[in-house]
């Protein structure tokens, strides 16, 4: 299956935004009180069929580390996680805990944006418009405290399935590193397919998810601006590629999943615009998709079970998510 290229006029963003939200909106196919949008594809039968891809065990975590050292650089008061210790081993060694018998103990905290690191966008993330997911009122979702409607905590059993594996990096690049500004359309995507084999093919209900290289450089060069700044990413014409599909969910190994700068001028992430409040499809962003790359390559097999459950926060409108593969 493969689909036309959509002819944009990229000096009307507004005008081309507003078509794609209208051609590939999915308000109310489940429902008019639904809180998952397009997770809805996950089925009881694909998450049976994904945990039969299980063969030799290999187990993969696609999570980049949560500490200090991690990409964020202050853009919209996000900052790396700060780790703290509550109690030691000296305070057990040294100190009196209070705990009878000689037993002692460490404790932490963890202050950091839910979006630090490897993260899940939730629905209540981005609107269009003043419409949320489903065409509710932003307002009347998202108030101060938090997703009143389709917080987080609603994917939290949701997220487990297929999960296939586009390395379009390595399918277009000998480095296997995209530049920045590549945007990589549904042109791109069935060319990766074709490149990659059958287990590669993008059904409904998958989790898909989408190298670019990005980190893979950051990684070498240091981050760069690998957190908001130019990247490669997807194209805002993949919109009704991922709708026809019916993709469940989709993730990158960047910080913004789609390409930066965005492909029109004047505007800002017009894709996430178009896929969270109207199509209702649930995007992840700073995924570690290198390790699991090399293993797909080495075996050409690009399917697996993913269990990606978010951090149950309630009313959170992202959250943080150590997804794991397994083949």
């Amino acid at each position: 299956m493969t689909s036309e290229e959509p002819t944009i006029d990229w000096n009307d963003p507004d005008g081309e935004i507003a078509r794609a939200a209208k051609a590939y909106r999915n308000w109310g196919r489940w429902g008019e009180d639904d809180r998952l949008g397009t997770a809805n594809f996950i089925t009881p039968e694909i998450r049976r069929d994904a945990a039969s891809l299980v063969r030799r065990g290999a187990v993969f975590s696609l999570s980049q580390s949560f500490d200090e050292n991690g990409p964020q650089n202050g853009w919209r008061r996000r900052t790396n996680p700060v780790h703290t210790m509550l109690d030691t081993g000296l305070d057990a060694e040294f100190g009196d805990q209070g705990f009878p018998h000689g037993i002692g103990g460490a404790d932490d905290v963890i202050a950091m944006p839910l979006q630090a690191s490897t993260q899940w966008d939730g629905l209540g993330h981005i609107f269009d418009r003043g419409k949320a997911w489903n065409g509710r009122a932003a307002g009347s979702v998202v108030t101060s405290e938090g997703d009143q409607v389709t917080g987080i905590e609603h994917m939290s059993s949701v997220l487990t399935g297929r999960g296939v594996l586009l390395d379009v990096g390595r399918h277009l690049r000998d480095d296997g590193e995209l530049p920045d500004g590549f945007a990589i359309t549904a042109e791109h995507l069935e060319a990766t397919i074709a490149a990659q084999g059958t287990t590669a093919e993008v059904r409904s209900g998958d989790m898909l998810l989408v190298r670019t290289g990005r980190l893979t450089r950051a990684r070498r060069e240091g981050w760069n601006g690998y957190a908001g700044g130019p990247s490669a990413g997807l194209s805002f014409t993949t919109a009704g590629w991922l709708h026809e599909r019916e993709v469940a969910a989709v993730a990158t190994d960047t910080w913004g999943f789609e390409v930066r700068p965005n492909e029109f001028d004047n505007a800002f992430q017009p894709l996430h615009q178009v896929a969270i409040p109207n199509m209702g499809l649930t995007i992840g962003e700073l995924w570690d998709l290198d390790t699991l790359a090399e293993d797909c390559a080495s075996d050409g097999v690009w399917e697996f079970l993913l269990a990606a459950a978010p951090l149950k926060v309630t009313g959170a409108v992202g959250a943080p998510v150590n997804p794991i593969a397994m083949k």
